[in-house]
């Protein structure tokens, strides 16, 4: 796998920063594999907003990591991928989710800005979102879901 940028989104972080969390240590191999690989990655300020609704942005990595900030070209694609996702909510099974507002702005960054190739995620209505904007729209990028751990997703041994 070649460098690339990866956006990193808000359920990577819940992940990533509670130990308590079933999936911390997936977050945790990931962000290190990311790191030692040279891998450039971004966060939206969408993101650190949801993520600040119950922490604090100095739990953050920021260091690591860099801000992307929701801009005009991103709102465009945004309203034209929300209208679609709208239009096609009853085929998601997703109950009582803002589709809207989050994921297809997240989306819409991520396909906008060319150099992201990947978006790390465990949200899997998230997932069900992308796989229905990239049937019709054919995004840009693809998804890590960090459900599965990153030796599989990369084809590396596990050597524990």
């Amino acid at each position: 796998m070649e460098h690339s940028c990866i956006m990193l989104d808000t359920s990577f972080f819940i992940r990533l920063l509670n130990e308590q969390d079933a999936l911390h240590e997936n977050a945790l191999a990931y962000y290190q594999y990311f790191l030692e690989k040279g891998h450039v990655l971004k966060v939206s300020t969408i993101s650190i907003a949801e993520y600040c609704v119950k922490g604090d942005i100095d739990e953050l990595p920021l260091h690591d990591i860099q801000v992307i900030p929701f801009n005009v070209s991103h709102a465009i694609q945004a309203g034209n991928f929300a209208s679609f996702v709208f239009q096609k909510r009853d085929t998601l099974s997703l109950p009582d989710r803002k589709i809207i507002p989050n994921d297809t702005k997240l989306f819409a960054q991520a396909d906008t800005e060319t150099q992201i190739l990947k978006f790390a995620t465990s949200d899997l209505g998230c997932i069900k979102v992308f796989n229905l904007l990239n049937e019709h729209f054919k995004l840009k990028f693809e998804i890590i879901n960090i459900r599965i751990p990153h030796t599989q997703t990369f084809g590396l041994l596990d050597l524990k």
